[in-house]
């Protein structure tokens, strides 16, 4: 029957058109038959889906008050605990693990009514970006499946592009939420650190991790965030973006950039000023370096939570997560300790530029669009560069930063391969993100997302 949004979901429920059941199982059917071509997925929940649309009929048909996410069935990264159901990380360590409750958001968005449908691929415990796994094969990016999705929450978005799920739940540590949301064409929003909790995820960085949303459009974005965040988004729509300050960096998010991608920005910043949102020149050079300061804290944290698994069985890692973490164990506690406080001079410097200068900063989400699976480096006019710095370039140091940051699609290359714009606010302004991200999307991305679900959904 085509896409439907979380508004139309719920509106066929309450007009009798179809039932949770039914739209549960539309989903499972759809895995089943599409998903070989993309695995996304690494477990479909099919009992516990049947089960938890019963449920939540028979409380609707009893008249009791039900959920924000009534009906709306969901998938999750796989490093994201599920009680009953494995949780693998993406690893051939964890391939049988089941745990006995489900992570802290897992809970939350259970409690307002979503199905569970499944566990998402995602590269080998969240330590990279391309989702080629070698435990349980590489996620194909639905555009073209040649290419990698992105990631490491790259199943999620490749789920959320073909239509395999309504939505789904990422991590992000560097970008991996963002980064394939911008390689799949959808949207992804990395909240403020610490306002979705994190308990029950497999944690890369504590300092760094966040959990994220992957959604299809910004109506389902404000109201999937809402319930992650216990905050209502959907007034933020509609609001329009007049007067509102929108910062241009004048260096670092405008250099060895793919230019394709650069022209894609450049037009999704004049749609924002044609929408009466004000350009601001933001200098934001205090960020060089961030890369290497956001590694040593990724690393060394990471080398913190595998020592068990690194001690006892460090060659069922693959070879790019094992090199990962081996690099842990040259970093001195004085770097690791300089990296920290590195992080906080980058705080307050952007604490500062929006506090005096900006509402929203506008960048491009990943200075490439994907690359095909299996490919390591990138190389822009003059410049070289591993695909991990490149897709990490522009994100990493949100995290860092500890400010809401979203990707939402921008166009599409001569290639055919969707590019992102990142929109970042103030930390717990996640509002303006919604209301910019609406804006741009019902003035420019009608006829994209009618071209996402023909070529990604195949309809």
């Amino acid at each position: 029957m085509g896409r439907k949004s979380i508004q139309e979901l719920q509106a066929g429920y309450a007009d009798h058109l179809y039932t949770p059941l039914e739209i549960t199982k539309g989903y499972l059917k759809r895995i089943k038959l599409k998903d070989k071509k993309l695995n996304s997925y690494i477990t479909t929940a099919k009992e516990r889906a049947v089960q938890e649309a019963k449920i939540i009929e028979a409380k609707a048909k009893a008249g009791e008050q039900t959920g924000l996410l009534y009906g709306i069935p969901l998938a999750y990264k796989d490093n994201i605990d599920t009680k009953g159901i494995r949780t693998t990380n993406g690893s051939s360590i964890d391939a049988n693990h089941v745990p006995g409750k489900n992570a802290a958001i897992v809970d939350r968005l259970l409690g307002e009514d979503s199905i569970l449908l499944g566990k998402n691929n995602l590269h080998e415990y969240a330590l990279g970006v391309t989702s080629n796994n070698p435990h349980y094969g590489p996620v194909h990016n639905p555009w073209n499946p040649k290419y990698t999705p992105g990631g490491s929450s790259g199943g999620s978005a490749a789920a959320v592009a073909a239509d395999l799920s309504v939505a789904s739940i990422g991590t992000d540590t560097g970008g991996s939420v963002r980064i394939p949301a911008a390689s799949c064409g959808v949207i992804g929003l990395k909240p403020t650190y610490n306002k979705v909790p994190t308990q029950g995820v497999f944690y890369v960085s504590w300092t760094l991790d966040h959990v994220g949303p992957i959604t299809a459009t910004m109506t389902d974005m404000a109201i999937l965030a809402g319930a992650m965040t216990k905050q209502s988004y959907l007034p933020c729509l509609n609001q329009g973006i007049r007067g509102l300050r929108i910062g241009v960096p004048t260096s670092y998010f405008n250099e060895h950039i793919d230019p394709d991608t650069y022209a894609l920005y450049r037009s999704a910043l004049n749609a924002l000023e044609s929408l009466g949102a004000i350009l601001i020149d933001a200098d934001v050079s205090f960020v060089a370096g961030n890369a290497d300061v956001s590694l040593t804290i990724a690393a060394s944290e990471a080398g913190v939570v595998h020592k068990s698994r690194m001690e006892c069985c460090l060659s069922q890692y693959g070879a790019d997560a094992r090199a990962f973490l081996e690099s842990s164990l040259d970093i001195t506690a004085i770097q690791y300790i300089e990296a920290l406080k590195m992080k906080e001079v980058y705080m307050k410097a952007f604490d500062k530029l929006f506090r005096e200068s900006i509402d929203v900063l506008a960048t491009p989400t990943i200075p490439i669009p994907a690359r095909k699976i299996g490919v390591d480096e990138v190389q822009i006019g003059p410049y070289k560069e591993s695909v991990f710095d490149a897709m990490t370039r522009y994100t990493g140091i949100f995290n860092m930063a500890e400010l809401p940051a979203m990707s939402i699609p921008c166009g599409l290359t001569v290639e055919g391969l969707p590019v992102g714009l990142q929109l970042v606010a103030a930390r717990c302004r996640e509002d303006l993100l919604i209301r910019a991200g609406y804006a741009y999307e019902q003035d420019q991305l009608r006829d994209f997302y009618r071209l996402r679900d023909q070529v990604c959904a195949g309809y």
